[in-house]
């Protein structure tokens, strides 16, 4: 079940965010370096929506306007135990129906590297590289994918 996140959620899906991020072998240096960006804000709770399964939040996205027409996923992340069981696909296509509904026809995606298998598999495009905000001559995989039921 996928619904609209809560405010009193907005710790715990950060907390999830860094979890999900460690899943990939990051150092903790790494991940202190990650830590802002890696905090759900309450800006972006009314673009934010968890996925449920037996009663625990197993994952969740958040969208952001980048400009007219075109929303950014700021967030995608599925707890660890349950990558690989077909969330993160659910997810990204409730961002997409979202996005479409919304009035956004695409989604930039920003993405880890990890996750270049995950966007290419459902529909995105690798359109370049966008340096990391937090951490200095990483560059990551810039996507764009297109809004839609």
């Amino acid at each position: 079940m996928i619904r609209a996140a809560r405010s009193d959620e907005l710790a715990a899906l950060t907390q999830l965010a860094r979890r999900s991020k460690a899943h990939w072998g990051y150092s903790a240096e790494f991940m202190a370096a990650c830590a802002s960006e890696l905090t759900v804000t309450l800006e972006l709770l009314p673009h934010t929506f968890v996925c449920e399964a037996d009663d625990e939040v197993v994952g969740f996205y958040s969208l952001s306007e980048a400009r007219a027409h075109e929303a950014e996923l700021m967030f995608l992340f599925v707890e660890p135990h349950a990558i690989g069981r077909g969330y993160g696909r659910e997810l990204l296509a409730h961002a997409r129906c979202h996005a479409l509904h919304a009035g956004w026809a695409t989604i930039s995606i920003q993405g880890d590297p990890h996750a270049a298998e995950f966007y290419a598999a459902l529909g995105a495009t690798r359109i370049g590289e966008r340096a990391s905000e937090s951490i200095p001559g990483r560059m990551l995989p810039l996507y764009v994918l297109a809004s839609g039921d």
